[in-house]
């Protein structure tokens, strides 16, 4: 297997695994032993086969990480955005090799469309906003590599929570509360970070009318020193084939994706095998034609959710063209194997979890009793008796398993495509067979503006039978309802095509209050 993913990236679009706070903080106090309870996790707990201790876990760590990995994506929704104070938990994302690695920093957007974030953001003069639009400008320029600005989601005004909590009640206010944040952030900036424009929009004419209200941020002709440096896809713009091409081509001959000025695209919240390639795709044909250091990348938590809904991921298919998919399934969890040494994949099998599992370098040599740590009436950390065999360092070891299995799982899947295992959804075979690959070609390899428009138009139907976030398809993909329907379970949701099974954000957020609750 391989543990170094990151010369495995070759020139893929890439992945980042959206980092959650509960994995960080186990890598993070563990290098800082409180002075009277000692190591976060006692060595002893520590499984045989993990080199350098939990920091075998940190896959941003080229030396000590059992794997290697340099990208990764953190939310400053999961931060402590003071600054100026040492903050173990998050030393994994502050005290990093800067050389090795690069960070890319979501804003706390999706924070203020819940509604967690409170503030009348419409104001720029409002305490509670700018007290956190401030927080989050400093995090940035002080730990990330790139950044996106605070973007207010489009879909803000439909959610109750957000709605109440923000003042945001139309599209136009999501709008121009913004641009407030836009110009703050372009204002005090110290360029230590570069930052993304955030393009929101729920259908094609609001996306269109986002772009052009918010393109001059990126533009140098209009903010010479301060403009920002790149795109990140939010809304319908990171699930509509078609609304990304239309993009691209836009971008392209508004002068706003050039070379060593706007060198990244961002997708948000994107996890379909199928995409990853499709993404390569379009990374490869704009650096062909027109900007060679382009770079796309895309991140998901699902590594991190899986676990936290007690599953694990054990086999990947792409042979299949139909199909491409990591399998989840749930994990070995019964206080009966606290003593079995049997190699944790081994028992996973011999258990009946699935017919097979992959091991990544964390489970290679991992024992079935590292994980099922609880015996039949072992007190658990709060003096009880649970229902789980699991500790909460369980939890840590398996996301770190199934962070390799995602990206692992990712690089597959552009090589099983590199060497001709084309996935239907990017194959046109009504008429004559067409690749998706030869359509981006087409449409880059011109340098005529209306030319390059024409070819999408052409292929609207093509478009439309890619699934895109969450399984949504055709007619759903043109109207972003579909991904304001996945975050609040509305009646409306749409489940066809879905490949990956449906993750309990909520399991993860829970699983992270206790973990603070338990330190405190």
């Amino acid at each position: 297997m391989n543990k170094d993913l990151t010369s495995a990236q070759k020139d893929y679009a890439t992945f980042l695994p959206a980092l959650s706070g509960f994995y960080a903080t186990y890598i993070g106090k563990q290098r800082h032993p409180d002075p009277v309870k000692g190591h976060y996790v006692d060595p002893a707990r520590v499984p045989s086969n993990f080199p350098n201790g939990v920091e075998s876990l940190n896959y941003l760590n080229k030396q000590e990480g059992m794997f290697q990995y340099k990208w990764t994506l953190y939310s400053a929704g999961h931060a402590d955005l003071d600054t100026n104070k040492f903050v173990p938990k998050e030393d994994m994302v502050r005290n990093r090799d800067r050389a090795n690695t690069w960070l890319l920093g979501d804003s706390g957007g999706f924070q203020i469309g819940k509604g967690v974030w409170e503030g009348d953001w419409k104001d720029p003069n409002c305490p509670k906003a700018q007290k956190k639009r401030d927080g989050v400008l400093r995090w940035m320029d002080a730990y990330m590599d790139y950044g996106m600005i605070l973007d207010i989601p489009a879909w803000v005004s439909r959610s109750p929570e957000g709605a109440k909590a923000t003042g945001i009640s139309t599209y136009a206010e999501a709008v121009a509360a913004t641009r407030i944040n836009n110009d703050y952030f372009m204002k005090h900036r110290t360029g230590a970070c570069k930052f993304l424009n955030v393009l929101q929009g729920e259908n094609h004419a609001d996306a269109d009318d986002w772009y052009n209200q918010m393109k001059d941020y990126c533009d140098p002709n209009v903010y010479p020193d301060t403009h920002f440096n790149g795109w990140s896809m939010g809304g319908q713009n990171m699930c509509d084939v078609h609304l990304v091409l239309k993009r691209l081509v836009a971008l392209r001959f508004d002068g706003l994706l050039e070379t060593g000025i706007h060198d990244v695209m961002h997708f948000l919240g994107t996890s379909k095998l199928e995409w990853a390639t499709l993404l390569t795709d379009i990374q490869r044909a704009v650096r062909k034609y027109h900007n060679p250091n382009f770079m796309v990348t895309f991140d998901c938590a699902s590594p991190f959710l899986a676990t936290a809904n007690g599953q694990i991921y054990c086999e990947l298919e792409t042979q299949d063209r139909s199909k491409w998919v990591y399998r989840m399934v749930p994990s070995i969890d019964d206080k009966g194997l606290a003593k079995d040494t049997t190699p944790f994949g081994n028992a996973f099998v011999r258990e009946g979890k699935h017919t097979s599992f992959k091991d990544s370098p964390v489970t290679a040599e991992l024992q079935a009793k590292d994980i099922c740590i609880y015996g039949p009436g072992d007190l658990n950390k709060i003096g009880k008796v649970g229902k789980t065999s699991w500790d909460s360092f369980s939890y840590a070891i398996q996301m770190g398993h199934n962070v390799w299995s995602h990206i692992n799982a990712v690089q597959e899947a552009n090589r099983q495509y590199d060497n001709g295992v084309i996935p239907n959804m990017l194959v046109e075979e009504r008429f004559d067979r067409l690749y998706f690959r030869d359509v981006v070609e087409a449409i880059f390899s011109t340098d005529n503006q209306d030319e390059a428009n024409a070819v999408i138009e052409e292929f609207s139907k093509f478009w439309m039978s890619i699934p895109g976030t969450r399984g949504a398809i055709g007619k759903k993909t043109v109207n972003a309802q579909t991904y304001f329907n996945s975050l609040f379970d509305t009646d409306d949701n749409v489940a066809e095509e879905q490949e990956e099974q449906e993750l309990n954000e909520e399991k993860l957020e829970v699983l992270e209050d206790e973990q603070l609750h338990s330190e405190a």
